[in-house]
Formats: C-alpha cells, structure tokens, sequence
C-alpha cells in the first residue's frame, strides 16, 4: 500500500538506475522548472486556481508510476511492449514518470487547451532527456511520441489508448487530498468544489481484490465524494484502466461508496 503525496516518486526512481536518470534530467533541465513556475503562476496567481505547478506534477507523476508497478506485478502488458512499440517494460516506465512530470506544463501558456499545448511544448524536452539515457535514436523517437500522447489524453475528453497513458490520467486525478482536487477551483471561494475538495484527507494506492488495482479514498464527510464522482471516475473510465481498478471512498472506518 502506498500513500499519494510528493515523496513518493523519490522513492520510486531510486528503485531504477535508469528512471533515476531520467528524474534527475527533468528536474535539472534548464526549461521545465521555468515552466512549472510559469504554470502556477498562470493557474494560482492569474486564475486564482489550485495548485498546477511542481508539486503537483511530482504527484501525479509518482502515482502513475505505482499503478504502473502493480499492473506489472499482477502479469499486466504494457500496450508499450504488447503493441510492438518497445520490448524493454523498462524503457516503457518512462512515460508515466516523463508525462507525469511534463503533464501540465500548457498551463505555462493558458488554462485553455493546456493539454493540447503541454504535448507539442513537451517534446523537445523529452527529446534532450531521452537522449541522454538511451542511445537507439529509434527508439527515443517511438518513446517521445507516447509520452505526447499519455500528456494529450489527460484532457477531460480524450479517449486514452495505452495503459501508460491511462496511468498518467489516473495519477493526474489521484491528487485530490488536502484540498489539492483536479477540478481546478476558486481559491478563497465557498463552492461544492472547494468544500469537497477540503474533505479528502488522504488517497492510498493497493493491491485489489477484484481488480488488479485498489484505490482509497479517505474522507472526513459525504461532500469529498463529488471529487470521486466527477474528477477520478470520469478519468478512470476514458482509460485501458477503467476494468483494472476499483475505488473505495471511506469516511473513518466505514466504506461509504464503492466504484468497481
């Protein structure tokens, strides 16, 4: 079981010499923590929004790369690998971590349309970061492509057609604790959004029992289910994941609501 929040994709890139490489060329690259700032500077200080910045691409970066890991545990194919894309499962790791990170860097430009705009910024990016770990040009090229498209589909109303991508749009929408709700919200402002998002207090990642994944959803009273309904279900079911995961959502010790 793992608990959502920054410190985890630190955790999970120690795990691999080559995601740890691939980390440390993000977040020493001298474009992306530009454009982070840039993000959260258009998102929380022009629009007054919710948090978009690097804290929370390192959350959603770390929760795609979980649900990743136990979908491989339980005999899950990559669409990477079961495509004929790759033959390094990997190599295929990092598109959750790479669009995890990259997944909101539009909002550098505008809320509007920021997926659409995060994919094309992306890709000079990821073609300096991927280079520096992998030399066969063919593959970069074939990896930079799925990660645009993994940073594309996080969008609302876009079909996923990988599982790497679907991870992605899953991580994306599991960071809903402490008011951190990917329905982007008036800060300051009382509305069903704000109130719900303020009731999540933390979101667990495990093995499922009917499913390969189990999401919990903890939360202090009945408002935090608006965020499960039409920020993480909605996700969840435009993705290759929609038949892998089951949510929970749990007030105390009681199982209030269940998504299978």
């Amino acid at each position: 079981m793992v608990t959502i929040g920054p410190g985890l994709l630190p955790e999970l890139v120690n795990t691999s010499p080559l995601l740890r490489k691939a980390y440390e060329a993000v977040v020493s690259d001298p474009e992306v923590p530009v454009l982070w700032e840039l993000s959260n500077i258009m998102a929380v200080k022009r629009l007054k929004y919710n948090d978009h910045g690097p804290v929370h691409a390192h959350i959603a970066a770390g929760a795609a790369l979980s649900i990743f890991h136990l979908l491989i545990k339980k005999g899950i194919t990559p669409s990477l690998i079961k495509d004929g894309v790759l033959n390094n499962v990997e190599h295929a790791m990092l598109v959750p971590l790479l669009a995890g990170l990259l997944h909101d860097i539009g909002n550098s430009v505008h809320r509007d349309m920021h997926e659409r705009i995060g994919a094309v910024l992306a890709i000079p990016i990821v073609d300096r970061i991927l280079r520096h770990i992998i030399k066969d040009e063919r593959e970069v090229l074939r990896l930079r492509q799925e990660v645009s498209h993994a940073i594309y589909c996080t969008s609302y109303d876009v079909e996923c057609l990988t599982i790497e991508a679907g991870t992605v749009k899953v991580g994306d929408g599991l960071d809903m604790a402490e008011g951190r709700a990917r329905v982007p919200y008036r800060l300051g402002s009382v509305s069903i959004h704000s109130v719900s998002a303020l009731s999540i207090k933390k979101v667990e990642i495990e093995e499922g029992v009917q499913n390969p994944i189990r999401v919990n959803v903890y939360m202090t009273e009945m408002a935090g289910i608006f965020q499960v309904d039409e920020v993480l279900v909605p996700k969840i079911k435009t993705t290759p994941l929609r038949n892998l995961i089951e949510v929970h959502a749990i007030i105390g010790s009681e199982k209030v609501k269940s998504y299978p």
